[in-house]
């Protein structure tokens, strides 16, 4: 099989994600595969509270590049929550073309903007002389990401859900959200928009909800995966934001909840492509 074809398989994803919910609570879920990955179908989400299939309605709405984010009103107990789906993946899109300029556009602003993780205009100054060295140019985002991938040691649960890159670096390790903030606000902090997205990654070990960065190169927007852990042509995009604070795939909008235990699954239907993380790929 070609890895243009095994990149085509289709993937079957699952999560299975129980909380504790002390007082009524509303909670807003990212695990659905976005509509723009591909033809979704056997899709299933369902919600118990204490065993009982719960008669509360689920609502939707649609986020950035595709994104589905569904509202959960839970009652006091254990919440249960299951996700699957199966995804026949779209054509991946044609490289993005290398050109010196980026396109300026609103997309490409809101990714240069500092943000609650990836706070760029801290690391300005740190950038601009760690990262001399880097040719600037169209693959300037991908040797930040192997700068990234050869500086941090990955340490999965070596970080908490209140640091922000600084901390990453600080510390030279941390999970994939970690990896990923650190090279896109140090993409940032040179000038290159980037973002984060929240992925289904088949091969990720362990397995669990994976973050990469998508870099603005020229008109378009490649992949990158500083953790280099899943080839990129086989990810199945879930949410897309700035930062992790965008792509959660649980927020706590109202109640006391706390998340007792996770579990993804998500496998492809042949062998895994192969990805040197060195060409530009982009994302379904």
């Amino acid at each position: 099989m070609t890895p243009s074809s095994a990149a085509g398989a289709i993937r079957h994803v699952a999560c299975n994600l129980e909380f504790e919910v002390s007082s009524a609570a509303v909670l807003a879920l990212q695990v659905a595969a976005a509509s723009t990955a591909g033809e979704v179908f056997d899709e299933r989400l369902d919600v118990r509270l204490d065993g009982v299939e719960t008669n509360r309605p689920v609502s939707e709405a649609a986020t950035d590049r595709g994104g589905r984010l569904h509202v959960v009103h839970a009652d006091t107990g254990r919440l249960a929550i299951s996700y699957q789906a199966s995804i026949r993946p779209r054509k991946l899109p044609a490289p993005p073309v290398a050109t010196e300029e980026v396109a300026v556009d609103a997309e490409a602003i809101a990714a240069l903007r500092q943000s609650r993780y990836c706070p760029s205009d801290a690391m300005i100054g740190f950038a601009a002389v760690e990262l001399a060295h880097l040719e600037a140019g169209p693959a300037l985002a991908a040797s930040v990401a192997a700068w990234v991938f050869e500086r941090l040691a990955y340490v999965p649960g070596s970080s908490d859900t209140l640091d922000t890159a600084v901390d990453t670096l600080l510390a030279g390790a941390g999970s994939c959200r970690d990896f990923s903030h650190l090279t896109i606000t140090l993409c940032r902090a040179l000038g290159v928009p980037a973002r984060l997205v929240a992925v289904y990654a088949p091969g990720l070990s362990p397995m669990d909800f994976h973050a990469v960065v998508e870099a603005r190169r020229g008109t378009g927007w490649e992949v990158l995966d500083p953790t280099r852990l899943a080839p990129r042509s086989s990810l199945t995009r879930i949410a897309t934001g700035r930062d992790a604070a965008d792509t959660a795939f649980a927020t706590t909008l109202r109640g006391d909840v706390e998340l007792m235990s996770s579990e993804v699954i998500t496998v492809i239907d042949d062998d895994l492509p192969p990805d040197d993380h060195v060409g530009p790929i982009s994302l379904a």
